[in-house]
């Protein structure tokens, strides 16, 4: 007898899929590249933390802003005339060159492009510049120009001026010390807001002043005083908080330098330069002496103040002849680097990171340890150099000048 078989229709029946089914694993290959681009970030970002001072971004950002500049095989811009004489003194201001002879001041671009000019007698003409303010004036006399990125900001009032002046500095922020003969006084600081109008007015009596600045945090008055000493004159740097009466002339910090002659001033990060004919001192923002590097007998040839956290001298056994020592001092107040230079130089010059030293027939770029950045051979006749912070440079001739762009 057969089995019977069921009737009715035969479905397949399959399994539902369960709704917290694992995905499926990606690739190993895909796994893998994921960690070699993990990896590699990584890596990266731990180069740029560790090599950071020898890792520059300025050639991207020089790229950038002169890629429209039209430049011959060396790097140089195509030089432009100016008015000049034998007198004349220079400036890096922001992207700009100012020149102040003794018939007046003029703002030029890199390429040449008058921003602004000024007629005047200027019998010592001096330029001083910070950041995108740059200022012109006569040592000795009362003409003073100020100026911002590509114009002039003004003047101060001239009945503020009320002796000669003996020194002027203008800081990133616009903030002008200027230091005159004051008659009473030994010696006379006017500070001026970004406005140009007075901020403070400080008569000395007991002290000479030959030279201030305000500092970066435009909360303070350095400036270089010289009293009597045990028989001698004796430099000192004196430091006066801003938010002071005018009656109150006693310094809130004093630093004393020595029997040298304080030749100029400059701040950085980690204080205020002195520099000396003997040494370069280093004043740190409450008044102490950081440190101070001795020229040991050597003629100081050359200098520049302008390096971020540092300074460049030139300094030579014998006063004339090419044989002479290169020093860069850190902000410690040491050398942190030295270099033997045997030909002549022209000119020092020190801006951010940069230093540029100025040869005969060449130019020499820099960096602060003294590793060579950049060499442009042939400069058409240049007598000074004037460094800026994206590691250009401007070479100035008797009446010429140009932008030299490394690569």
């Amino acid at each position: 007898m057969k089995d019977k078989q069921p009737r009715g229709d035969i479905y397949e029946v399959k399994k539902a899929p369960e709704k917290n089914a694992a995905k499926k694993k990606p690739n190993i290959v895909v796994r893998l590249l994921a960690f070699l681009l993990t990896l590699a970030l990584v890596l990266g970002a731990v180069a740029l933390v560790v090599y950071r001072d020898k890792v520059s971004f300025d050639s991207l950002r020089r790229y950038f802003a002169y890629h429209n500049l039209q430049k011959n095989d060396s790097g140089q811009a195509e030089s432009f005339h100016y008015d000049g004489s034998s007198k004349d003194s220079f400036a890096a201001a922001g992207d700009s060159l100012l020149v102040c002879s003794d018939s007046g001041v003029r703002l030029y671009s890199g390429s040449g492009a008058q921003y602004a000019a000024d007629q005047a007698v200027l019998e010592s003409p001096v330029t001083q510049s910070s950041g995108s303010y740059a200022l012109a004036y006569d040592a000795g006399g009362r003409s003073l120009f100020v100026y911002k990125d590509r114009s002039e900001k003004g003047t101060p009032p001239q009945e503020n001026i009320q002796g000669d002046i003996l020194s002027a500095r203008v800081n990133a922020s616009g903030r002008l010390a200027v230091t005159t003969r004051a008659t009473g006084y030994k010696g006379s600081v006017t500070v001026y807001d970004a406005q140009l109008a007075p901020a403070l007015q400080l008569n000395l009596s007991s002290s000479f002043v030959t030279d201030a600045l305000v500092s970066a945090d435009n909360k303070t008055l350095a400036a270089i005083t010289m009293g009597q000493g045990t028989g001698s004159f004796e430099s000192a740097l004196s430091l006066y908080a801003l938010s002071r009466t005018e009656e109150d002339t006693a310094p809130d910090a004093t630093c004393p330098l020595g029997s040298g002659v304080v030749l100029d001033l400059g701040e950085c990060a980690a204080g205020y330069w002195a520099l000396s004919d003997a040494s370069l001192s280093l004043v740190d923002h409450a008044g102490s002496l950081a440190g101070s590097y001795d020229y040991n007998g050597r003629y100081l040839k050359e200098f520049s103040l302008g390096g971020d956290s540092f300074a460049a001298l030139l300094l030579g056994k014998y006063r004339a002849g090419t044989v002479s020592d290169l020093v860069v001092v850190d902000s410690t107040g040491a050398a942190s680097a030295t270099l033997s230079v045997n030909e002549q130089v022209l000119s020092l010059s020190a801006s951010g990171r940069y230093l540029a030293v100025l040869t005969a027939d060449r130019l020499d770029l820099y960096t602060a340890d003294l590793t060579p950045y950049a060499t442009l051979e042939g400069t058409q006749g240049a007598r000074k150099v004037l460094m800026r912070e994206d590691g250009t440079a401007l070479l100035v001739g008797s009446n010429t000048a140009r932008l030299y762009i490394p690569d």
